[in-house]
């Protein structure tokens, strides 16, 4: 891996630059000291996405830089391109941002201004959206797809959650009926629903603070979608807070300050987007905790599902 990345220095112009790992969760993310200041080297997950996929992220990424959201906005290497592939490895150069994440996952939210910071997340989500439908895309822009196919059709982008082999027999009856039921509102509902591109990963480790500023950052998963979907990513993590009622209203009425939009199939949203994990950890049983995390997300989409049903 070394020698990928030194290789990848070379494309950037960057040859001789420190560097060290940061992160290494879907990508591998490298800290890299450039002559005018850091920047983030990224080593995608391979066979994650295609080379136009990648490709269509970062051409995305610089449009909403542009329009003035906060994100980490692509590097062009030496020959132009935002992308190269070294060792197999696709590769690719971010700007890089300062200031911290919002909170780590099933850790009790820790920010002194609580729904403030979620009024401000609901207003960034909105104006993402927002820019995205104002910019044109590449006539050859290729991402996943969020929507009835991609949530509950025969291939889900995150897989079969309720074909998961860790479910009890109940819990797989239950996500059969829930998959039912949903695709036959969004069936029925689906063209009068906002759809777009949308973030699809807005959850608190992806959302950076800088003082005042909220910084959105990780947009492996991006592509089309619903924007209730959106939402119900950054809400479904932060549903164990004690004021989780106060937190959603604050993180609506940010984002309808911005831009309109009709929140009534929300809870259907919120439960899609619980058992979309259940389908994203089959593929990867074998990573250490991975039991525990499928007992998790199956206990909450099941807490969720019967719920909705009801």
């Amino acid at each position: 891996m070394n020698a990928t990345v030194e290789k990848a220095l070379g494309f950037w112009g960057l040859d001789g630059a420190d560097w060290q790992l940061i992160a290494a969760r879907e990508n591998q993310v490298f800290r890299v000291e450039g002559r005018t200041g850091p920047v983030a080297l990224r080593l995608h997950r391979v066979n994650y996405r295609s080379d136009d996929e990648l490709r269509s992220e970062l051409q995305w990424m610089a449009a909403v830089a542009a329009g003035g959201l906060h994100v980490p906005e692509p590097v062009r290497a030496t020959d132009g391109s935002f992308l190269h592939v070294i060792d197999g490895v696709q590769v690719d150069v971010l700007g890089w941002l300062t200031g911290r994440p919002v909170g780590t996952t099933a850790t009790p939210l820790d920010v002194a201004d609580r729904t403030g910071l979620f009024h401000a997340i609901g207003r960034e989500m909105a104006r993402l959206h927002q820019v995205s439908d104002a910019w044109t895309l590449p006539p050859d822009f290729t991402r996943c797809r969020w929507d009835r196919d991609g949530l509950v059709g025969d291939a889900p982008v995150w897989g079969r959650f309720w074909d998961n082999p860790a479910l009890s027999q109940d819990d797989r009856a239950l996500f059969t009926r829930l998959r039912a039921q949903a695709d036959d509102v969004l069936a029925n509902q689906s063209a009068g629903l906002d759809h777009g591109l949308i973030h699809a990963d807005l959850v608190r480790e992806n959302l950076m603070i800088d003082g005042a500023r909220i910084q959105l950052i990780d947009f492996d998963d991006g592509g089309y979608g619903y924007r209730q979907f959106d939402i119900a990513t950054t809400l479904l993590k932060n549903m164990q807070e004690p004021d989780y009622v106060d937190l959603r209203t604050a993180l609506i009425d940010g984002y309808l300050s911005v831009r309109p939009i009709d929140l009534t199939t929300l809870d259907l949203f919120l439960v899609l987007r619980a058992a979309t994990y259940v389908g994203w950890i089959i593929t990867r049983m074998d990573e250490d905790g991975a039991a525990d995390r499928c007992a998790r997300y199956a206990a909450l989409t099941r807490q969720l599902a019967q719920d909705y049903l009801a």
